[in-house]
């Protein structure tokens, strides 16, 4: 069990659990905002983990529910542990989903990246060259304090209870010098240098297995130590990300993750051809080529 605790994850099983409490007593959401004198959003934002809800609150909708004793002492505690602060709470404006939050407490994360190398593994050189090529609207200012987050983030991956990251990347990801020459080498041997960590697992998907069960986009399936928090898909865009929770899209992001998988290169094959490439980039060979014509 991971000692690694943030209080998004709580503030989702809170509202997963008062969700399941309202349908086990057989009422709608407009049901319960009328007894509560509130919006019926701020219902259905509660139940998604979208607000917090204070302990006074929670009680008041545990009395609607008929809910008393262990249980609900344990939820009201739930709430009082959801609305402490994480560490990412002071970079709130640079940061546009609640991802971050819920990773931090994730034990297994199990990510397909098509263009970029995943941020867990990103060099600083790597992740602010992007930055500032991505996001061509914002200062200088917001391209540091977006990666001083990335680089706080990657503590997940050397903690005393890390967490177990298996990343497959294609090969678009390392053919890209993202950043120049120097900078994109420094990135294939951090990479080759992450996979040697026990909780690490890389594998590259390369450009002649062609068609494959990853071309519809990248995803990451974020996995918790406790039952009470089931697994959740990000799929990650321009203005920030959708997060994926029905039982049945899981199970169909889950068999997609797989087929990538087996059809990648293994894990040693893999780190051996990122090491390869850091050696003789196809950038290079590439603009060679193109010179000579």
């Amino acid at each position: 069990m991971t000692e690694r605790r943030s209080p998004t994850v709580r503030r989702r099983r809170l509202g997963y659990e008062l969700r399941r409490l309202r349908e086990k007593a057989g009422l709608t959401i407009d049901d319960v905002a009328g007894q509560m004198d509130c919006s019926a959003s701020k219902i259905s934002r509660i139940e998604t983990g979208h607000s917090g809800v204070t302990p006074r609150d929670v009680r008041k909708l545990l009395d609607i529910y008929e809910v008393v004793g262990p249980e609900g002492d344990e939820l009201v505690q739930i709430a009082r542990d959801a609305r402490q602060k994480g560490w990412w709470h002071p970079y709130s404006t640079v940061l546009t989903s609640a991802f971050v939050g819920l990773e931090a407490e994730a034990s297994a994360i199990q990510a397909y990246e098509q263009q970029v190398v995943p941020g867990l593994l990103q060099t600083a050189e790597y992740a602010r060259a992007m930055m500032r090529a991505a996001r061509p609207d914002i200062d200088d200012d917001e391209v540091e304090r977006r990666v001083h987050v990335r680089m706080r983030r990657q503590s997940l991956l050397g903690k005393e209870h890390p967490v177990d990251l298996w990343a497959v990347l294609d090969e678009a990801v390392l053919s890209r010098p993202v950043g120049g020459d120097a900078v994109m080498r420094a990135q294939l041997a951090a990479l080759v240098e992450a996979a040697d960590c026990p909780n690490v697992t890389l594998q590259v998907l390369p450009f002649d297995v062609g068609a494959h069960a990853g071309m519809d986009g990248t995803f990451t399936i974020l996995s918790f130590p406790n039952p009470a928090d089931p697994p959740v898909v990000f799929a990650e865009n321009a203005t920030g990300g959708l997060f994926i929770e029905k039982s049945e899209e899981l199970r169909k992001y889950e068999a997609i993750f797989e087929h990538i998988r087996a059809t990648a290169l293994p894990p040693e094959e893999s780190v051996s051809f990122i090491s390869e490439l850091a050696r003789e980039p196809l950038w290079k060979s590439r603009s060679r080529g193109t010179g000579s014509t």
